[in-house]
């Protein structure tokens, strides 16, 4: 019989292992950070083009490496941090497994170049697709720089996978500051397409964290710090008011490595409990220091799972650490004891003439006489007949009006941008009329009779409806329709690098919306905003921010984009709204191809019908 199992060529092996180890640019990025670190250096500089599609370099000032160690480093499972099982259970370091360097030269056009601490000169290397091409001394100061072009060029159906540049680049971003923030004394430096993304000198953690994500983070930053015989935990958490409705500013990291652990995060979340919405997410950047020999990281390819000998612990120290933290910012006071006690009464202005107060008193006022009693709190029965006569008459001028029929479209079902493929409730003429006048109802429903009983109508989410297809229907439209309110002075909105990016990279179908940005130092800089709505510059920019992915359950991204902007910009829950606006709401939700649900599924109209209302009367 024929044999059919047969060893894999080590080329065929390192793509099938690049596939878990480098799944976009952004993975050969945190590999070759990471062996940066572990070489020693305090300096490292990365380098990328086209977000690391044409090229990825960074270069170090570690130790460097000799040529027989550079001839080996690409091969698979070769590494200089472990060499036994025992030593899994003391690592130290970023790197271990040996796969990174293998695995980013059998999809890439790979060189290196290196200089030992010991070496009179350089050593030069080059790779394509894990094949050496060509090996020689060269010049080169101590340290290591790898040049990483043409990432998946033999590999076309995962390149064909990677996203936009905006999104690729932010991934790279994401990485940076993983690395960045576990090392505060090492000087980093990012630059895409030649220009200056990030430059970390070495400093404190708080510094450095405000270096990562801007000036205005020093303000939002609670410190954390207890420790224990088992774990030491310390950092900073961000205080509840400026909370995200969008991960991404949580960091966890275990001995300076960046992990991810889903009872951890728990644990975090369960400190705020009470202080956040369930819907929103604060800002940590937290170290934990424990006993290599307590935890296993050999997990995942990645290396950003671990696993701990006592989880309950860790959860332990956690929770009281961050609830401290936060009780500290939350509750203590602010006292001045150089104020004195006593009354604070400021002196006299010189020449100032202080007269005595006059009481003026009415004697021939009587409470009790019919004459005032509609000055009371219960008004008199002339009073109450002359309201009467009053409502009766513009009752009756309403109704004269006539009737104006407020229909529904009743075509073909839209399913709605964000939720569920929900039933739509259409009203007919026969059911709603408008004899009966719109009134609001705690300033948060607009309410109107039918003929079958009332209607309630959510106020905020109405608009949202409204707002969302109108901004839908320009994104859609090759003419830009957007109105937009120029700004007198331009707002500036200070962001962090890969916020700011993602904003530039979107200005184009941002300016659909009626939203205007252009660049500026610290972030951007809002030029224009659409002119309906209750918002600011900065809660637009926030808004758009929350929906980055590209594609998300079918629906784009802009479209996501445009029902976040509706949320920001409707009418607000608590607003008192005149007649005339409330007519204007609901003619334009009936005039929406889904007026039953807002952009995110959820229900604007309530109907109760003339039984269920009768039934309550029982």
């Amino acid at each position: 019989m024929p044999e059919v199992i047969k060893q894999l060529p080590e080329q065929v092996a390192n793509q099938i292992a690049a596939g878990e180890v480098i799944q976009r640019p952004a993975s050969a990025v945190k590999e070759l950070m990471e062996n940066a670190v572990d070489a020693g250096a305090t300096r490292v500089e990365v380098r990328v083009e086209d977000a690391g599609r044409t090229l990825i370099q960074v270069e170090d000032n570690g130790a460097g490496m000799i040529e027989a160690d550079a001839m080996r480093c690409f091969s698979r499972h070769a590494t200089s941090k472990i060499s036994s099982a025992d030593d899994l259970y003391s690592i130290v370091s970023k790197g271990f497994r040996g796969e990174a360097l293998a695995s980013i030269a059998s999809i890439a056009h790979v060189e290196l170049k290196t200089c030992h601490t010991d070496s009179e000169h350089g050593f030069q290397l080059s790779l394509e697709g894990g094949t050496e091409t060509e090996s020689l001394p060269c010049a080169m100061e101590v340290g290591t720089q790898i040049s990483v072009r043409h990432l998946f060029y033999n590999v076309p159906a995962r390149r064909n996978f990677l996203k936009s540049d905006a999104v690729e680049m932010r991934h790279v971003i994401d990485e940076f500051h993983r690395v960045a923030l576990a090392h505060e004394s090492i000087h980093f430096v990012l630059l895409h397409n030649d220009k200056e993304v990030f430059n970390l000198r070495a400093a404190a953690l708080r510094k450095r964290i405000v270096g990562v994500f801007g000036s205005k983070y020093d303000e939002r930053l609670v410190p954390v710090e207890e420790s224990t015989d088992v774990v030491g935990v310390k950092g900073f958490v961000g205080k509840p008011e400026f909370a995200r409705r969008t991960r991404g500013e949580q960091f966890l990291f275990v001995n300076q490595r960046f992990v991810r652990h889903h009872v951890l995060h728990r644990t975090i979340m369960e400190a705020y409990e009470g202080l956040l919405p369930r819907d929103q997410f604060p800002l940590y950047v937290l170290f934990l220091t424990i006993d290599p020999a307590r935890l296993d990281i050999n997990i995942h390819p990645t290396k950003t799972e671990v696993k701990f000998d006592e989880d309950r612990h860790i959860q332990s120290l956690l929770l009281p650490a961050i609830r401290r933290g936060l009780g500290k910012y939350a509750v203590a006071p602010s006292l001045d004891f150089e104020q004195e006690t006593g009354l604070n009464i400021q002196p006299l202005q010189e020449g100032r003439v202080v007269s005595e107060p006059s009481v003026q008193v009415n004697p021939d006022y009587n409470p009790f006489s019919p004459q005032h009693t509609g000055g009371g709190l219960r008004p008199g029965r002339g009073q109450m007949d002359a309201w009467k006569s009053l409502y009766e008459k513009t009752w009756n001028a309403e109704a004269n009006q006539g009737v104006t029929e407020l229909e529904a479209d009743q075509g073909t079902t839209r399913r709605s941008a964000i939720g569920t493929n929900s039933l739509e409730m259409v009203l007919t003429e026969d059911q709603v009329s408008s004899v009966r006048p719109l009134f609001q109802l705690q300033n948060k429903y607009i309410v109107t009779s039918t003929k079958s009983g009332l209607i309630l109508v959510d106020q905020h989410r109405a608009h949202q409806r409204i707002l969302y297809e109108t901004l839908v229907r320009q994104l859609e439209s090759d003419v830009n329709q957007s109105i937009t309110q120029q700004l007198l002075f331009p707002a500036q909105v200070d962001l962090n690098a890969a916020d700011r990016l993602f904003v530039l990279e979107s200005k184009n179908w941002l300016a659909k919306f009626g939203l205007l940005v252009a660049e500026s130092d610290d972030g951007i800089e809002v030029q224009g905003m659409p002119v309906e709505g209750e918002n600011t510059p900065e809660s637009l920019i926030l808004a758009v921010l929350e929906e980055r992915e590209e594609e998300v359950a079918g629906v784009s991204r802009e479209e996501r984009a445009a029902a976040r902007l509706a949320e920001t910009m409707a009418v607000r829950i608590g607003k008192s709204l005149k007649p005339e606006e409330m007519v204007d709401l609901v003619d334009r939700l009936f005039g929406c191809s889904t007026p039953s649900l807002d952009p995110f599924g959820r229900t604007v109209i309530v109907t109760f019908e003339s039984n269920e209302l009768e039934q309550r009367f029982r």
